[in-house]
């Protein structure tokens, strides 16, 4: 029988959409800008600043502000806690989706 209360366990930061495809994307590569990030997710720059907040305050981002030239220059990455938080995110939805009746 599948245990569905194991989903009410699922790491609510990581699960909201916006917030889970800014995590996908940054999984795979060591860092990515700013503008990269909006232009594959496709939110506006309010909401996209709003998500990697919450990422960078729940530790699972870390958000770099240079200049290139007179232009500001945002840089993204994972943090350690961020990369291990989204292989257990990975992990228990895999969980859920093999334990659910064929």
């Amino acid at each position: 029988m599948t245990d569905f209360k194991q989903m009410l366990a699922t790491d609510r930061l990581i699960h909201e959409p916006a917030r889970l495809i800014i995590m996908a994307l940054l999984y795979g590569v060591e860092n990515a800008d700013f503008t990269f990030l909006l232009r594959e997710t496709g939110l506006t720059r309010g909401n996209l600043s709003f998500h990697l907040s919450k990422l960078e305050d729940g530790d699972y981002v870390a958000i770099e502000k240079t200049f290139k030239g007179k232009r500001p220059h945002t840089l993204c990455s994972l943090t350690e806690n961020g990369r291990l938080a989204f292989d257990a995110y990975r992990q228990q939805l895999q969980e859920a989706a093999n334990s659910l009746p064929e």
